[in-house]
């Protein structure tokens, strides 16, 4: 299990920084929302009470001044006019001073009776520091009633004192005033609660998903694990062109011949033309089987844009569509799919009508022909063995799309006619078990794994990969823009 650091949890949160900013504002403007305009306004009076110490009261040794006595007294009495039986009085006498209405929208009314407990919720009684005063205040919803729930504790307060405690008394010596300004909701302060509410929910929510995500992120993980090169790594791509006809990005395949394509996507699979040169080493046969764990982790556009790339070096090179279950390349290019890899296993074509000649400078494409009920048995037929080493001889490369290894078994059947396979992981899809099991059905076949490619990697100017493998070539924003009009010119031309 790997180890998780602060610096790693750091990460995430940076990597997620723009949805956490999102929800803190979502969260603060709910809350000020919330507070603006649909909690009521609330409004406070007050009034102290000072407490009259008695005299006689001793201990053992000495006599204590009455300030000192009015002190012991200050808690008893904020307990007394807490009871129950003071709040029962004060509500009496608020149900002869306001209408029903009014006293509903404050405490709770039944039976014609206001219940302590709600009284008791409105009023807030605290000692003041090194005096024998208490601070008396009530907030409700109606500035005169605040008032008045201040006036009537003060009035039922002494005789329960009195008759509670047999000693000292309670005065005031003024009446608490109505004041017309509320007190609250006070919107700037739940309103940064409400974000800092939203910011803890946000990042443990964070924090879980990423505990329980098990999808490959980190590509030198899956390198050291396997013993396996990352021969690529390739950033997501696509959004740059709106898809005609409602179509999805996965039902579209964006070629590097598209001078729209971002020039770090295209650096990206020359890169990968290198390594796989490396990886072959010196056979003579130059083919290269390009595969994935499951569907959908973009073998087909990564094995599109690499025989373009390959093409791009003035070699001739044929790209198979080798996936006859689900063939995409005769999209991708736009020509027929009438002839193919099945027709001309099974001998019903010839190879001058089924490979289709220079769908870009250098590149041949043999789609894969119509569906057969035998995709596999074609696959790892002596006909298509003698095919491929035909197709050698005539291209300088060869690149075969075939379908994903924990689907079907078709990429490693041919494995013997093959210099090796290349295989496509989706960044932040491809689960950790899925090349696990990928892996195991190579081995098994022991067939020769080349290395993997990192696919669909969210690109992020920010983050050290970017700056590392990108920035330090020297390209300005100014200069990827005039490669990009050259590449075009280039594209024209051809």
């Amino acid at each position: 299990m790997n180890k998780i650091t602060i610096k790693d949890l750091v990460k995430l949160l940076l990597g997620k920084i723009w949805l956490i900013l999102f929800f803190m504002i979502l969260g603060g403007a709910a809350a000020f929302c919330y507070s603006k305009f649909m909690l009521p306004l609330q409004y406070e009076s007050h009034i102290n009470m000072y407490v009259q110490s008695y005299s006689g009261i001793s201990d053992n040794n000495n006599n204590m001044n009455n300030i000192t006595n009015s002190k012991q007294l200050v808690n008893t009495y904020m307990e007394v006019m807490r009871d129950d039986a003071v709040m029962d009085d004060v509500g009496g006498l608020l149900i002869n001073q306001f209408d029903i209405d009014t006293l509903s929208q404050n405490f709770t009314v039944s039976n014609g009776r206001i219940l302590p407990s709600s009284v008791r919720r409105t009023i807030n009684i605290t000692s003041v520091p090194d005096t024998s005063a208490l601070k008396l205040s009530s907030v409700t919803k109606n500035p005169n009633v605040s008032a008045a729930v201040c006036n009537d504790l003060t009035l039922v307060a002494p005789k329960f004192v009195e008759k509670a405690v047999g000693v000292g008394s309670i005065n005031t010596i003024d009446k608490a005033k109505v004041y017309s300004n509320p007190v609250g909701p006070n919107v700037k302060k739940n309103t940064i609660l409400g974000a800092a509410a939203a910011f803890f929910i946000i990042v443990f929510l964070i924090f879980i998903i990423d505990f329980f995500d098990n999808t490959v992120k980190e590509a030198d993980v899956i390198s050291k694990k396997y013993k396996k090169a990352i021969l690529g790594e390739v950033n997501r791509f696509g959004d740059f062109r709106k898809h005609k006809g409602g179509r999805k990005e996965s039902d579209v395949r964006f070629l590097i011949s598209d001078p729209k394509i971002p020039f770090n996507v295209s650096e990206s699979y020359k890169s990968i033309r290198t390594n796989v040169m490396f990886a072959m080493g010196t056979s003579d046969k130059k083919i290269v089987a390009i595969s994935s764990p499951n569907p959908n982790e973009g073998k087909s556009t990564t094995a599109a844009n690499v025989a373009i790339a390959f093409a791009q070096t003035d070699s001739k090179v044929l790209l198979i569509d080798a996936d006859m279950r689900k063939p995409v390349q005769h999209k991708t290019f736009k020509v027929k799919n009438s002839e193919g890899l099945s027709t001309l296993i099974i001998k019903k074509s010839t190879p001058s009508k089924s490979i289709k000649q220079n769908v870009l400078k250098g590149l041949d494409l043999l789609p894969s022909g119509p569906t057969p009920p035998n995709p596999s048995e074609l696959l790892a037929s002596e006909q298509f063995a003698y095919l491929l080493n035909q197709f050698a001889i005539a291209y300088d490369y060869i690149i075969i799309d075939t379908p994903p290894i924990n689907v079907v078994s078709d990429a490693m059947v041919m494995k013997d006619n093959i210099n090796g396979i290349l295989v496509v992981l989706k960044h932040s899809k491809t689960t950790v078990d899925d090349v696990e099991n990928c892996m195991k059905q190579l081995d098994l076949a022991q067939a020769n794994m080349l290395g993997f490619v990192m696919n669909y990697i969210e690109p992020n100017r920010h983050s050290s990969y970017y700056k590392s493998k990108y920035s330090d070539y020297g390209y300005s924003e100014t200069e990827n823009k005039e490669n990009k009009e050259k590449k075009g010119a280039i594209a024209d031309a051809d």
